[in-house]
């Protein structure tokens, strides 16, 4: 029976941040030049942290190390929240793309979670 290997497109949390992340993309770039250069590159650089450390951790060799990374996604995640919160106080997104976006962070948070539990419990190294 051959041995079945996880890849990072499995992961549904990369898979997720790595679709929100081109949204949010998306629309920032359709904003003004002052909104892009000011709340557009923070908002899209935190966004595209989450999936660029969910993969750099799938990639690391050692419990410890995968979990590092995966926490820092949680850390860029919580500063995407505030980057959320700001475009909509600055009319930048409207409310159902605000909604829109806090909803997938959400899941998104939940399934940066179970892949730290799993990894905790699965990886003896």
């Amino acid at each position: 029976m051959e041995k079945k290997y996880l890849k990072l497109n499995d992961i549904d949390a990369y898979k997720r941040a790595f679709i929100l992340s081109n949204k949010v993309w998306e629309k920032v770039i359709l904003w003004d030049y002052f909104s892009r250069d000011t709340v557009g590159k923070q908002f899209t650089r935190a966004i595209d942290s989450i999936s660029a450390n969910i993969a750099e951790g799938f990639g690391r060799y050692s419990k410890k190390d995968k979990i590092k990374h995966y926490r820092i996604a949680i850390g860029s995640l919580k500063e995407s929240y505030d980057w959320n919160e700001k475009s909509k106080a600055r009319n930048l997104i409207s409310e159902d793309i605000y909604n829109q976006i806090l909803e997938e962070l959400k899941k998104i948070h939940l399934e940066i979670n179970q892949l730290i539990k799993y990894t905790n419990e699965k990886l003896t190294i």
